[in-house]
């Protein structure tokens, strides 16, 4: 066991080595807002040269940067919540692996290069959610591999219809006549990936995977994936005058639709899972809205607090003997306060309080939403979603945090160094990465002028919704809210409008029913009555009526003379 601590802490270790080497190109890169692109001539396909390129620019470096810390903080982070595992070798290589193929998908302009860490995230995450072992794992694998798998064939039929071009570098798009079908097939790659609607089912799902894949995973790569593919396709998809509308229509939807579902959830990963969900939802919004530059400052900060908040819930998931249920946990104020604390810093830079991180992104986004000439019901709705977020997240610290305690009493809760300094280090990133990203990062934001009502909007809506969090939360009602009286309002928000069944069951249920129908008809019946099964029957049939008439009894040679006879008279006729 100590050998097996030894590989994760090295795996760590080693991405702390490259995260540092990767600080000086990143600095210079950002500070002088330079890009970098290398190229290698591998072959050629008649005319269309296959080339290896090589992009560095301050987008990609950053979000790198980001990627590797994440990475080093949840393997320090799992050597102690998988201390018992026996093989945390193989989940290390896995989680390697997995840094890998993003990198990949960030340094790799080219869409057949790409197209390498755009599977190597499917592959990988298919492997991690099953990591466990058993039907839950196995079920929520196979629907997160399934609707990916959706996304890879779009982006394959997008790598074919991209040879009309004469080249795949992404960078260098043409308007072309086949352009309506190339952003069609990028766009749902990425809704897939980054689970928008009808796409969502996929995500609360994978929560089946180990913690620490879950705030590496479901944080700040594989759902981030498509959204950072559109921001590098973002020039080229703005042509279309459909996509932006598109994808503000969705992107707002999926945040809706995860906030109050979040509302009405009882496990404690898949009300972090929703909560990404709504705020992928918030980076497409802006994209939508014509936002590249401020989605992906959103893109890092949420990377940083969301890793955080599921470090806290795997420190408390892991004292709790691995139970997620928040109605089991409270008073944790006390026993964990690290942990706590951490908790309640990840939470207000998720409701966007003022100088957290989440505070300079997220509120950005809606300043200019309003500051600009966009969709008036669009800008509404994305501020209730902002009263929603803020309403669960203070639900969940509620719960966790300040409110009663039902664990067994006998339970030792603790906190280990190996968890508390991953915690600590992301926090203290929570805090500082909005403020340092605004200041020194080119986003090419100009000077906004709005009203000092709609400047305090954002912020009464925080308010507003940890007020009814707070007055929905009694010591006999610990987690119900108001939606949860209703049974079917209940029922329709955990299954997340419907998009579980409708995505999975309901999908499967023609092809179940025509399949089990064959089965019995056709498989079960005169295939076995016409093939194997029945020319058997017949032939043992036979041979016990030859068997039968060949004994040497007085009925078998009167019948035989008879047959014979019958059939000399046929002659004769």
């Amino acid at each position: 066991m100590l050998q097996n601590f030894k590989i994760s802490l090295m795996a760590s270790k080693l991405l702390w080595i490259i995260f540092m080497a990767l600080l000086t190109p990143t600095f210079y890169a950002v500070f002088y807002n330079t890009t970098m692109l290398l190229e290698w001539n591998l072959f050629s396909i008649s005319s269309t040269p296959i080339m290896f390129t090589l992009i560095l620019d301050p987008l990609g470096l950053m979000f790198s940067c980001t990627v590797i810390m994440i990475s080093a903080n949840v393997l320090k982070f799992s050597t102690v919540y998988m201390k018992d595992d026996k093989f945390i070798n193989r989940f290390t290589v896995l989680v390697l692996l997995f840094v890998l193929s993003m990198n990949m998908l960030i340094f790799f302009p080219h869409l057949i290069m790409l197209l390498l860490g755009w599977d190597g995230l499917g592959i990988v995450s298919f492997i991690l959610v099953i990591y466990y072992q058993n039907p839950k794992s196995l079920a929520a694998g196979m629907i997160t591999a399934l609707t990916n798998r959706i996304g890879d064939v779009t982006l394959l039929l997008a790598i074919a219809w991209t040879l009309s071009q004469g080249h795949w570098n992404i960078l260098h798009m043409w308007n072309l006549d086949e352009n309506f079908y190339q952003i069609l097939a990028i766009t749902v790659a990425a809704m897939t990936k980054s689970a928008q609607m009808p796409f969502s089912s996929w995500l609360p799902a994978a929560m089946a995977a180990p913690t620490p894949v879950s705030a590496l995973v479901h944080s700040s790569t594989l759902v981030t994936a498509g959204v950072f593919l559109l921001i590098r396709f973002y020039d080229f998809m703005s042509t279309a005058w459909w996509f932006s509308p598109l994808l503000l229509f969705t992107a707002v939807s999926t945040t809706l639709m995860a906030g109050f579902s979040a509302t009405t959830e009882c496990d404690m990963k898949k009300i972090i899972a929703l909560s990404t969900l709504s705020q992928l939802g918030m980076m497409m919004a802006a994209m939508g809205l014509n936002m590249v530059h401020l989605a992906f400052f959103h893109m890092v900060t949420h990377a940083l607090f969301k890793a955080l908040l599921f470090v806290c819930a795997g420190s408390f998931i892991h004292s709790h003997m691995h139970s997620q249920d928040l109605r089991w946990m409270g008073n944790l104020a006390k026993q964990m306060p690290t942990a706590s604390s951490c908790l309640i810093m990840a939470n207000l830079a998720l409701c966007g309080f003022p100088f957290m991180s989440g505070f300079y992104s997220k509120d950005m986004i809606l300043e200019a939403s309003m500051h600009y000439a966009h969709s008036m019901f669009m800008m509404l709705l994305m501020l209730f979603a902002v009263g929603l977020t803020s309403f669960y997240s203070i639900r969940f610290s509620l719960c966790v945090v300040w409110g009663t305690n039902n664990c067994n009493p006998y339970m030792h809760l603790e906190e280990d160094n190996s968890l508390t300094s991953p915690m600590l280090v992301l926090a203290s990133m929570s805090v500082i990465s909005g403020s340092l990203i605004a200041w020194v990062a080119p986003l090419k934001q100009e000077m906004m002028m709005i009203h000092l009502c709609e400047k305090y909007t954002p912020l009464v809506l925080v308010i507003t919704g940890a007020m009814l969090a707070w007055a929905m939360s009694t010591s006999s009602q610990k987690n119900e809210s108001i939606l949860m009286h209703s049974p079917m309002n209940h029922y329709a928000s955990c299954m997340m409008w419907f998009l579980v069944p409708l995505s999975s069951q309901f999908t499967m249920k023609l092809p179940m029913y025509m399949s089990h129908n064959y089965l019995k008809l056709t498989d079960q019946s005169w295939l076995e009555a016409l093939g194997g099964q029945g020319m058997n029957s017949f032939s043992n049939k036979i041979s016990n009526i030859l068997m039968i008439s060949s004994k040497p009894m007085p009925v078998n040679y009167l019948m035989m003379s008879s047959m014979l006879g019958l059939m000399l008279m046929l002659v004769m006729i």
